[in-house]
């Protein structure tokens, strides 16, 4: 099904708007049609993996956003989202793994240097 680029801009950006006002169902709804017409969407992919992770479908989460660094790993927005996902969720060795993979791409990145400090002075789980 094609659509119209701007036409498509307008469901990421209304998508992104629902996110932000707290309206997760409209969001998701707006990002998935996104995603239908253009898989590579990577900001509606990282949009829609957030929301998950709002609502509380964390395996989900991880997916749509393990999915995008898959698709971009040079995407150091990408890197990131799933990096505070995994920390979120405990999985730090995981998440190293990721804020390093951004420190490589930005040495200067200061989230990043921040956290993977933070996580490299945690003992091993």
């Amino acid at each position: 099904m094609s659509i119209a680029p701007d036409e498509l801009e307008k469901h990421y950006q209304q998508g992104t708007a629902h996110k932000n006002a707290g309206e997760y169902d409209q969001a998701m709804a707006e990002f998935r049609f996104v995603l239908e017409r253009r898989a590579d969407h990577l900001d509606a992919r990282i949009g829609l993996g957030l929301v998950y992770g709002f609502i509380g479908m964390f395996d989900e989460s991880l997916a749509e956003l393990r999915r995008t660094v898959e698709t971009a790993p040079d995407s150091v927005e990408a890197l990131l989202y799933l990096a505070k996902t995994c920390c979120m969720l405990g999985m730090y060795d995981e998440a190293r793994v990721h804020f390093a993979k951004i420190l490589e791409l930005q040495p200067d990145h200061a989230e990043a240097k921040k956290q993977f400090a933070l996580l490299s002075d945690m003992p091993p789980l």
